[in-house]
């Protein structure tokens, strides 16, 4: 469970409980993510970004991810409507893999993939320029450990172990110092199947009290469920067995466990696609016209028509190329 401090920037800590928006950069690494995990279930940043507590979609979800990037997000968000849809209308064409003048769902789709391995090198690039003290492009254990814990959380042997391990299995040429393509592996280790036993590993650890190697429903819910009404509780029930309890058994076991704790990015590429096409597709032919897209650009990237933005947009010289 404790890898969870390592791939939650601030804006994903915060959305678990109350539910904000994705558009910072700042990173958090309090033990409350840890607890904020055990509650919480699932390991994906993307999938908790998705919606809110409410059941409301998160806008800036949305203009991640087609943009690909917080940054670009933010600049987007302050350009005046004109310049958001023709900067839109070059990205339609990059989108546009078969050149027919629409997207469909699987151009879509494999954009908004592209979209979030692309925000995850982008959060790690970040992350290793914060730790990297002696500027060698390279993260050590001491320079994360330095920048990560507190001396109160150094006690705790699990976190430090399981971090530990996180860091071993992605230093992939094991010289203990950790390179953007690895240190994108340690932060974001939800999208590389190579980590999925150890997510097994330590939510079975964790989780499964009986220690039978699977996770019954009184241990899916854990000891937030004396918190929750009945409602909750059937609502999570229901949840067990319809979504995750594939056999039918009452446990969950193996991949059951992986489907609960990693949501897959597929899905929520998946959810998203519906989501955008649902907003979007006003002519309900499942395809996407260049001009339903632009006129429905709010919901894909966002702009404020302001004269700041105009000024902003003028003074960075934004190209064509994003």
């Amino acid at each position: 469970m404790n890898f969870l401090r390592n791939i939650f920037p601030i804006i994903f800590i915060i959305f678990l409980n109350g539910k904000l928006t994705i558009g910072g950069v700042m990173h958090s690494h309090n033990n409350e993510i840890h607890k904020e995990r055990e509650a919480d279930g699932a390991y994906s940043p993307r999938d908790h970004a998705h919606y809110s507590e409410s059941g409301e979609h998160n806008t800036a979800f949305d203009h991640e991810a087609i943009l690909g990037s917080h940054a670009e997000a933010e600049e987007f968000d302050s350009l005046p409507p004109e310049k958001a849809k023709e900067r839109l209308g070059l990205l339609l064409k990059k989108m546009d893999l078969n050149g027919d003048g629409y997207i469909d769902r699987r151009e879509l789709k494999a954009w908004i993939l592209r979209s979030f391995s692309s925000l995850s090198e982008e959060e790690a690039s970040e992350r290793l320029e914060d730790m990297d003290e002696n500027r060698d492009n390279l993260v050590s254990w001491e320079e994360y450990k330095e920048d990560t814990y507190d001396s109160e959380e150094e006690g705790n042997s699990n976190l430090l172990e399981d971090d530990k391990t996180i860091w071993n299995a992605a230093d992939l040429n094991k010289d203990g110092k950790l390179d953007l393509k690895e240190f994108t592996i340690f932060t974001h280790p939800e999208e590389h199947p190579s980590m999925l036993p150890i997510f097994l590993e330590q939510t079975l650890r964790d989780k499964d009290l009986n220690k039978d190697g699977s996770i019954d429903f009184q241990e899916y819910v854990g000891s937030q469920a004396k918190d929750h009404d009945k409602q909750w509780l059937t609502e999570q029930k229901h949840s067990f067995d319809n979504d995750y309890d594939k056999d039918k058994d009452g446990k969950l076991k193996g991949d059951e466990i992986l489907s609960w704790i990693v949501p897959s990015n597929e899905d929520i590429a998946e959810e998203e696609v519906d989501h955008l096409f649902a907003e979007s597709d006003d002519d309900h032919d499942d395809l996407l016209s260049f001009s339903e897209v632009v006129n429905h650009y709010e919901t894909f990237v966002g702009s404020e028509a302001t004269d700041y933005g105009d000024q902003l947009y003028k003074s960075h010289h934004f190209t064509d190329e994003l």
